[in-house]
């Protein structure tokens, strides 16, 4: 289904200023060319290109090729005040599109599944509204443009160039576009958002022989399979039952014969959980019951547990202020969805570890328009309407953080 975008009334769901649904053509415009080439994290030259374009035909201040590829525009009121940074990633998945929409990839097996095009498209729709109107607010508002959300990872690397530094950055926020939520309402909550995420790789080194002799074998599998099950019990028994938290074996590789005990098995997966005390218990458990299995079978391991981004903790003030605003743009309060937490991760975390800060879930799913297909499927689209919200939200929030 083509996605088109509806009309923006200022109407009691979508009270969206006339200034801004002015750029409601060009917000889909600017995400239909993003779509249609997609890049990968720290090689979105053709992405950086589009938004230094834009933001120099605007006069905007801004510095390219922080971290590689990313862009960072600034701002400045009619009078002197506070800081605000917005983030918007800009990278794209390895996935082959499934959309049979005017605006498909051209790039054969990279898509935006994630929304990230609409991301830098608000983004630019807020840089511009706010050149236009430095008269709405005072201080300085940072426009982050941040390469290889989906990995690597860009934030840290941004942050290490200096982005939340000259001026110093007071506050920061951020939106995901979100299929999990209808269009018209705002995900935002004060606390842990989004969860750690961190992995491993783990290798079972037995000793193989002939399936119909196993005493002279240490099967990997068996090995394997009770290391599946007891990692389990990390969770169950060693993580209080008030914190949410995951161990997932994803994979689980070994053998190649009806006939033969398998030398070896190896597994990976991921761990998650929002709680930041679970930071050194769960990898501590992990070797743990891993070294134990394997002792007591006589088999040896080899682990690779690696910590990708910490958890989305949003600050309570600044979230408050992201609520109070919400409020305004959906214009009900059952449009503010509180309970809006996930396992699913993101390296905005790193940026709230330094300044206080809030990210909150933009809905973006429309049923009735065959636009709710979960972020990261092949045939993943918004609804476009969201785009004009969100630099509703940005603005207002860069008017009453910076009032």
């Amino acid at each position: 289904m083509v996605s088109t975008p509806t009309a923006i009334g200022s109407t009691s769901q979508t009270p969206i200023r006339a200034s801004i649904q002015a750029l409601q053509s060009d917000l889909v415009a600017w995400r239909r060319q993003l779509h249609q080439h997609p890049e990968l994290g720290f090689r979105e030259h053709l992405t950086a290109t589009f938004v230094r374009e834009r933001l120099a035909s605007w006069n905007i201040a801004h510095e390219t090729g922080i971290a590689q590829t990313g862009i960072v525009a600034i701002l400045h009121g009619t009078q002197p005040g506070p800081v605000l940074a917005i983030r918007a990633d800009m990278d794209a998945l390895p996935i082959l599109e499934e959309n049979e929409v005017s605006y498909r990839s051209k790039h054969d097996g990279v898509m935006h599944a994630c929304g990230h095009d609409g991301h830098t498209a608000i983004a630019l729709g807020t840089a511009y509204y706010l050149s236009q109107h430095p008269h709405t607010f005072r201080g300085t508002v940072k426009i982050i443009f941040q390469p290889a959300e989906e990995g690597p990872g860009g934030a840290a690397p941004m942050i290490e160039a200096g982005v939340l530094r000259n001026p110093e950055v007071d506050a920061i926020i951020g939106l995901h576009l979100w299929n999990n939520l209808p269009l018209g309402t705002v995900g935002v909550r004060s606390g842990p958002l989004m969860a750690a995420v961190e992995v491993f790789d783990c290798e079972i080194q037995g000793k193989g022989g002939h399936g119909a002799i196993p005493q002279q074998t240490i099967d990997s599998i068996v090995v394997g399979a009770q290391v599946v099950n007891a990692l389990q019990t990390i969770v169950a028994r060693n993580v209080n039952p008030l914190d949410a938290a995951v161990v997932t074996v994803g994979t689980f590789h070994a053998g190649r014969a009806h006939n033969v005990i398998a030398d070896t098995a190896e597994l990976s997966g991921t761990v998650r959980y929002f709680n930041p005390v679970l930071e050194d218990l769960i990898p501590r458990r992990f070797e743990q019951v891993v070294a134990g299995v394997c002792n007591s079978h006589g088999a040896t391991y080899r682990l690779d547990y690696r910590k990708l981004y910490p958890a989305v903790i949003n600050d309570e003030a600044i979230a408050a202020l992201v609520r109070s605003v919400a409020e305004t743009v959906v214009e009900t309060p059952a449009g503010v969805v509180p309970d809006c937490q996930t396992m699913g991760g993101e390296d905005m975390a790193y940026f709230l570890q330094k300044v206080p800060g809030c990210y909150f879930f933009l809905g973006a799913a429309n049923e009735s328009r065959g636009l709710a297909y979960p972020h990261h499927h092949p045939r993943f689209d918004f609804d476009e309407t969201a785009l004009g919200m969100g630099v509703e939200m940005f603005v207002r929030c860069a008017e009453k953080f910076c009032s």
